[in-house]
């Protein structure tokens, strides 16, 4: 017997999904396949927790799932007591920039950082706040001074990379918490968030000298990790999803410093340097394979994301850094607008609103109008299902079969969208040599 569902978390995934974003509710209820890639991803959170490290670049098709499964992987690693940050990349967010692109990258990532108790962002204060409340139970115990024990424990993330001031931030935190002064305290969590941008006012309020910037990002990422792992948590998770904004960038020098720092990350993890730390990517098939300006373009990468030459012939090999997400089988389709049709009823048995039998005729009109393409893009598919379902409610009488025959499905296709022009000197002059010679219609113009 199904559990009921509750109403918010019903209507929460019904309106996220007929608008084809993944909700933040409910994902559970609709969770269908993949389970091979889901048991490499509990393998993942479980290596992080036990003190390791995991890299991986989830690929597939636009409308194929990818955001969907991130979004299972930070739930899976809410549930492994891990602490979760996740953000998209855009024209204004990147791995690697000289503009502040990466600055606001890491911002947005500190900002989102969620754990399973606070899964909705905005974890920074009580991650630090458990933290110091630890270290005062230890020294109050101990009959030590809690300042002095809060910066021995500190100890190990001063060692790291630009980590000194990162432990003299959070120094300056606890001191605002036993004072009750809510500037520093607001100050110092300003800081952490990488929104500082001028080094004389970080100074000023909280007697640092460096602020995190552009070439910091990663390190500061793998500070908050440390500090993570101090406040009693089993590791971190980091999630960008929309890599394809790398793809696009027109700037091959500024396109080739982010997969530097891909590049660096990868090799971070492979050979063990990270610990208890994650990183998942989310990108398409251009992405990772075009030889011109994806990942393949740039060798190191390309060798060390190559797919096992033996995976052939329909034998998969999901222990790579690479992740391709495979079609649905017509069985999970049929599984998931089953379960599509459980969530709107509620979880109730009784209100189904529409006979298996449209199940059935539904998923073979999908086949008939849109071919293959439900199978590897089931966002349009979903969306259909449930405006149907929509009708048949809001329209007391109406038949199903009536109301089928008019449904009119298309494959989902990506918007074209234009490529980036990266903001400095360099990337104009590449971005005019690339239209050089050109009409106005893009053809190449010449004369005999």
């Amino acid at each position: 017997m199904p559990a009921v569902i509750a109403t918010k978390e019903r209507d929460s995934a019904i309106q996220a999904l007929r608008a084809g974003v993944v909700p933040r509710l409910g994902i559970r209820h609709v969770q269908v396949g993949r389970a091979r890639e889901v048991t490499e991803t509990v393998k993942d959170m479980t290596r992080i927790a036990e003190g390791g490290s995991a890299v991986r670049f989830v690929i597939g098709e636009y409308g194929s799932g990818k955001t969907f499964f991130l979004t299972l992987a930070r739930n899976v690693a809410a549930e492994k007591k891990l602490v979760v940050m996740h953000a998209d990349l855009s024209p204004e967010r990147r791995l690697h920039a000289t503009g502040g692109q990466a600055r606001t990258l890491c911002a947005e990532l500190v900002l989102s950082m969620s754990t399973r108790t606070k899964p909705d962002g905005g974890a920074l204060a009580s991650v630090l706040e458990r933290f110091l409340g630890h270290v005062r139970k230890l020294a109050a115990a101990a009959g030590h001074d809690p300042g002095d024990m809060i910066r021995e424990r500190l100890q190990s993330v001063r060692e790291g990379v630009a980590g000194f001031d990162f432990a003299e931030v959070v120094v300056r935190y606890w001191q605002g918490f036993e004072e009750g002064n809510e500037a520093m305290k607001n100050a110092a969590l300003r800081w952490l968030r990488a929104e500082y941008t001028l080094k004389t006012e970080a100074r000023e309020a909280l007697g640092v000298r460096s602020i995190v910037d552009d070439a910091g990002v990663y390190d500061h990422l793998k500070a908050i990790s440390r500090l993570v792992r101090l406040a009693g948590y089993d590791g971190t998770l980091v999630v960008i999803d929309e890599m394809v904004n790398l793809y696009k960038l027109v700037n091959s020098q500024a396109r080739n410093a982010n997969y530097e720092m891909l590049l660096r990350i990868v090799n971070d993890v492979l050979q063990g340097s990270a610990e208890r730390i994650g990183f998942y990517f989310g990108g398409t098939p251009e992405f990772l394979m075009d030889s011109r300006r994806g990942l393949y373009s740039y060798e190191a990468l390309r060798s060390r994301l190559a797919e096992n030459s033996f995976a052939r012939g329909g034998l998969v090999d999901m222990s790579g850094p690479v992740i391709r997400l495979q079609s649905l089988t017509p069985e999970e389709m049929h599984v998931l607008v089953e379960r599509l049709r459980l969530l709107w009823a509620g979880g109730d048995l009784e209100r189904l609103p529409v006979p298996d039998a449209a199940l059935a005729s539904f998923l073979e009109h999908c086949s008939k109008k849109i071919g293959d393409d439900y199978f590897r893009t089931p966002r349009n598919t979903i969306r259909a299902f449930l405006d149907m379902l929509a009708i048949l409610e809001q329209n007391i009488g109406a038949d199903w079969v009536t109301v089928l025959g008019g449904i009119d499905i298309t494959p989902d296709r990506p918007v074209p969208q234009p490529d980036i022009a990266d903001e400095g000197r360099e990337g104009k002059a590449e971005a005019a040599r690339a239209t050089e010679g050109k009409g106005e219609d893009g053809l190449a113009t010449f004369n005999l």
